[in-house]
């Protein structure tokens, strides 16, 4: 019964579905939702995720298995039908790089299950999976030490100009003064600087001997604000 229905109303058909066996349809269903699991897995592995994303990871090979089998394995059709929908997302939610990537991991495990290419799909799955976690545990790609905030509080009378910069210059890598405004009706100055430390824990010894630049006054530091991840 599930034969004839692979099988188009339409007599002059040639659809790659009407050719498939509801065994060779089945096995190439349960294969997608297997690898759209593990896609989704994979994803998920020291990532921050949605529930809603997750589900759709896990479902979309066998959704893209569907629409390749049948534009009759048309390759070009399958990804320009399968891409305009999956990118619709994108303009209505923020995607990281991490998300359209495995969007389409998840497009080509359902293009190779539609094509029937099972056994290329689990080894494709295997060694992304493989790479994602080699990736992911190794120092690959990890920004330096993030930048901070330095705002200092001086007295209105002290001439600010090159009198911290000995002190940053030996513990910043990096370091730009980026704003300067009064505070305290005016009888204090704030100054803010964007740095980048050296090394960790340099932050007591650093704000020490800022302190005895500044009369003791407010010093803060602590972490720039994250823009948001873009590709």
């Amino acid at each position: 019964m599930l034969d004839s229905a692979l099988s188009s109303i339409f007599a002059s058909s040639s659809s790659l579905a009407s050719q498939v066996t509801s065994g060779e349809f089945l096995l190439c269903c349960a294969a997608s939702i297997a690898l759209g699991v593990a896609c989704a897995l994979v994803y998920m592995f020291r990532h921050d995720h949605s529930k809603n994303f997750v589900v759709t990871l896990a479902l979309l090979p066998l959704i893209v298995q569907m629409v390749i089998t049948l534009v009759n394995g048309n390759l070009g059709a399958g990804i320009a039908v399968m891409g305009v929908f999956n990118l619709v997302r994108f303009r209505s939610i923020p995607g990281s790089a991490k998300d359209i990537g495995s969007v389409f991991l998840a497009m080509a495990i359902g293009l190779a299950t539609g094509m029937g290419y099972l056994a290329l799909a689990v080894a494709f799955t295997l060694i992304v999976a493989v790479v994602n976690i080699v990736y992911v545990l190794t120092p690959f790609g990890k920004p330096r030490e993030p930048g901070k905030t330095l705002r200092i509080t001086i007295p209105e009378d002290l001439e600010y100009d090159g009198v911290f910069e000995e002190v940053l210059g030996r513990y910043a890598a990096e370091y730009e003064l980026m704003n300067v405004q009064t505070t305290n009706m005016g009888s204090l100055f704030q100054l803010e600087y964007a740095l980048r430390l050296r090394a960790q824990g340099l932050e007591k010894a650093l704000i020490d001997e800022l302190r005895c630049l500044n009369g003791n006054l407010k010093i803060s530091l602590g972490y720039a604000p994250k823009t948001r991840e873009v590709l």
